[in-house]
């Protein structure tokens, strides 16, 4: 049933399919395992966390607001926005349980579709809400009133975690039951949103919506009903899609991840309806997030919104640096994306955001989650704990660790992409089909590739050549055996042969030093090797909130801000700083993507400062970037 359910949901229909572009396929989550390293690692301690957390406090803001007697308290962290993140973690176990195969995680999220369909069957309408008091609002809206949803927090926002919860249950378990809810409560919301002209459409949108227009084009992917094709575009907002459509960026100072929710409900539009103005619209909105307002860990925006480029420095005076949930949805629009048009530019920021600000987000001993990640030189960042501090990023990285094994490989036809280089086995059952992917990339430059198959086959293997690897540098063998490279960094290329069990396929991906500059702000400059963020750690003074409590603004690392004149500074130009970077840098012995840069940095104390990948660093300040002068030679 769960096969069926991936290959129905996206898949686009046949308008779409006639155009004649290439569609590429994404796996089910348990064809899928990952193998030891460091993302089987974050999965397994995320499953670890998602297992601590009081599934009845989840559900008491949807008992109480159903009128049910009460079996647990809910949880005061963001009062006001109750049950946001009981969707997340319906969706988490559910994906824990494709994924692993832990009983436990299906155990609950059934538990869970229990007491919700019982809330469902109370309420009477469809409704599966935990707002407080939101009955009374919804009703305003349902009698033509759209700004009424101010008089809440971002309601639509958080009834959009349930409604992915409840379509999650059904994609990754396969629960018929989960379905039929979902489905129920999409005619809830048409019925809220049927009084709604144009106008009040667009005043009830001013207000933060999340995915609902993904949401419902996934419900027309689901039923064929276009009456929810139509629903999908009334939740477009013009505000955004109308400039996006035309390749207009009006960003500047806009909430960041009210934003980029919309976006990824235009590609889900244009995926399955062929519409080529929200094709456009996800394309540029894509284009100009990730080109230029993107920070070098993957990340975007600065106190929740995005800076327009004067305000660009403030980067590196705010202790609000991108918010994790930015990236968590700019990872859902990149794979809808790649899945319409297969570019590897898709996949390089995948990858960058994937390795650098999704890892570096989850604890590695106690698991907990990140909301901001500074890019203040000398900040830190801080954690949440089970049962406490109730974020919208605690949400979004219960789901982002356990989702890993989505995106690396995808499928077109009978050819198999390998997009990632992350240790994992696929198993591709309808094909008779394993693929073991080996490599401990990147704290190593290689990857081998061994399948196994029930018949010899022909057809196409299209490996990934990467921006971080230079022209002419990366080298294939087949069964030991040199594969010319026909292509060009930032491509991919095809290994199309008649391929037995037993084949081997090995790529060296030989990884160099390169800088960025901050975006429109040239003297400041990060350090990567390959794809991997290097930065310094700056010790572990006043390290305030480091695990948050349920205060309402415990997300935000509030210790004190340190002087900036006091951070490590390149002694020199952005221009020369990669030749002096690659003329100083040695390898720390035994600490792989650790490097002493002796003499790149001043002051004196900075002398021997070692970067390592911004990953690891965690429980102490940190410098992410680095301001060159040069004056300081």
């Amino acid at each position: 049933m769960m096969l069926l359910c991936v290959a129905f949901l996206f898949t686009s229909c046949a308008e779409d399919r006639q155009q004649g572009a290439e569609r590429v396929g994404s796996f089910p989550l348990q064809e899928v395992r990952l193998l030891d390293g460091p993302f089987k690692h974050a999965r397994d301690l995320d499953v670890k966390v998602l297992l601590q957390y009081d599934t009845d406090r989840m559900l008491a803001p949807f008992r109480r607001e159903a009128g049910l007697p009460k079996k647990a308290e809910v949880f005061p962290n963001w009062a006001g926005m109750d049950g946001h993140v009981s969707g997340h973690y319906l969706s988490a176990l559910a994906m824990a349980y494709a994924a692993t195969g832990d009983e436990e995680c299906r155990r609950r999220a059934e538990y869970m579709l229990s007491e919700l369909a019982e809330c469902q069957e109370a309420n009477g309408d469809g409704y599966v809400g935990g707002i407080p008091g939101g009955k009374t609002v919804w009703d305003k809206v349902r009698a033509g009133d759209g700004a009424a949803v101010s008089e809440m927090w971002v309601p639509w926002y958080n009834l959009h975690k349930m409604y992915a919860g409840l379509r999650d249950a059904w994609l990754y378990l396969g629960d018929d039951r989960a379905r039929g809810m979902f489905l129920d409560f999409c005619d809830w919301g048409l019925g809220v949103i049927a009084a709604l002209d144009d106008e009040q459409m667009e005043l009830m949108l001013d207000t933060e919506f999340g995915g609902m227009n993904e949401i419902y084009a996934d419900a027309y992917a689901m039923t064929g009903d276009t009456g929810y094709l139509d629903a999908a575009r009334r939740f477009s907002h013009r505000k955004l899609f109308d400039s996006m459509a035309r390749r207009i960026d009006n960003l500047d100072d806009m909430h960041a991840n009210t934003q980029v929710p919309k976006a990824v409900g235009y590609q889900r539009v244009a995926e399955l309806s062929g519409d080529s103005d929200y094709a456009t619209a996800a394309e540029f909105f894509w284009e100009t997030v990730t080109r230029n307002r993107t920070l070098s860990f993957g990340g975007n925006s600065r106190r929740e919104h995005f800076p327009s480029a004067a305000e660009c420095r403030e980067y590196v005076e705010e202790r609000q640096g991108p918010e994790t949930c930015n990236t968590y949805n700019m990872l859902k629009l990149t794979e809808g994306l790649f899945r319409m048009h297969p570019d590897s530019r898709y996949a390089d920021y995948y990858e960058r955001a994937m390795f650098n600000h999704i890892l570096s987000a989850q604890h590695p001993g106690h698991g907990g989650f990140v909301y901001f990640s500074s890019a203040r030189p000398r900040h830190y960042r801080n954690y949440s704990a089970p049962n406490e501090a109730m974020w919208c990023c605690v949400g979004s990285g219960m789901e982002d660790h356990v989702k890993y094994g989505k995106f690396i490989y995808s499928h077109s036809g009978r050819d198999l992409y390998v997009n990632l280089f992350v240790a994992s086995e696929l198993d591709w059952e309808e094909r008779g089909l394993r693929l073991v992917q080996e490599t401990d990339f990147p704290a190593s430059e290689s990857s081998r590739l061994t399948l196994t198959l029930d018949r010899p086959e022909r057809f196409a293997l299209r490996l990934r050549y990467p921006s971080w690897v230079e022209a002419g540098e990366l080298s294939v063998r087949v069964n030991g055996r040199e594969w010319p490279v026909d292509a060009a960094p930032c491509s991919y290329f095809e290994i199309e042969r008649r391929w037995k069990s037993g084949d081997t396929v090995e790529i060296l991906l030989p990884m160099h030093f390169s800088v960025e500059a901050m975006p429109n702000v040239p003297d400041y400059i990060s350090v990567l090797y390959g794809p991997v963020v290097l930065a310094a750690r700056m010790g572990t003074e006043d390290l305030e909130g480091l695990v948050a409590d349920d205060g309402r603004w415990g997300h935000i690392a509030s210790g004190r801000l340190l002087p900036l004149d006091g951070a490590p500074v390149i002694a020199g130009t952005p221009d020369g700083a990669l030749a002096k970077l690659q003329e100083a840098a040695a390898p720390v012995d035994g600490k792989p993507l650790h490097f002493i840069c002796e003499g790149l940095f001043v002051p004196e104390e900075y002398r021997t400062l070692e970067l390592e990948p911004f990953a690891g660093i965690h429980d102490c300040r940190y410098s992410v970037y680095f301001r060159c002068d040069g004056d300081a030679e």
